[in-house]
């Protein structure tokens, strides 16, 4: 069957009929690769799927992480508060390095000892400074690496051979 404008294409003389048969065999073809085309859609639709379960457990995973993390941060919360020491009457004024600016708190005559020689250390929480133990500080380092904690570092220096006031050792804590 002839579909009314072939038809007259091939009255007219614009079409012969070679190219007539042509065309309808490209159509025939072109209903063939139809389902081909319906594989292509159905693997289209399998690699969305797959994207999607991917982005999912990515989610996931962060969630998670999240998850995760705020525990760890409750946790040095925790051992902040718990273990906390007073600095109530401190007169004696610790400096430390807190982000590239230098910070003051007050502390006690002990305190201020405890912490030249690093037994002590010093957190942020909640915008204000907490004097901690060092045990504590450790552990607080390792579950919230962001928070800074400050522990003063110890180091013993050897001194020189000719050093004529290497007898005389001069304390951390010396107040000028």
């Amino acid at each position: 069957m002839v579909n009314s404008l072939q038809a007259q294409l091939l009255k007219s003389g614009l079409v012969d009929e070679k190219k007539l048969k042509q065309a309808q065999r490209a159509k025939k073809k072109a209903a063939k690769n139809e389902p081909e085309k319906s594989y292509d859609s159905a693997a289209a639709v399998e690699k969305a799927r797959a994207e999607k379960a991917e982005r999912d457990r990515a989610l996931n995973q962060q969630r998670k992480d999240d998850a995760a993390r705020k525990e760890r941060e409750a946790q040095a919360k925790q051992l902040i508060e718990q273990n906390k020491l007073d600095r109530a009457g401190g007169e004696t004024a610790y400096q430390f390095a807190s982000k590239n600016k230098i910070k003051k708190i007050y502390v006690t005559e002990e305190q201020f000892g405890k912490l030249s020689r690093g037994q002590l250390g010093v957190v942020r929480m909640s915008g204000n400074f907490e004097l901690i133990p060092v045990e504590i500080a450790h552990k607080v380092s390792e579950r919230a690496p962001q928070w800074p904690v400050h522990i003063a570092k110890v180091e013993q220096q050897a001194p020189a051979e000719d050093d004529p006031y290497a007898a005389f050792q001069v304390p951390d804590d010396l107040m000028w």
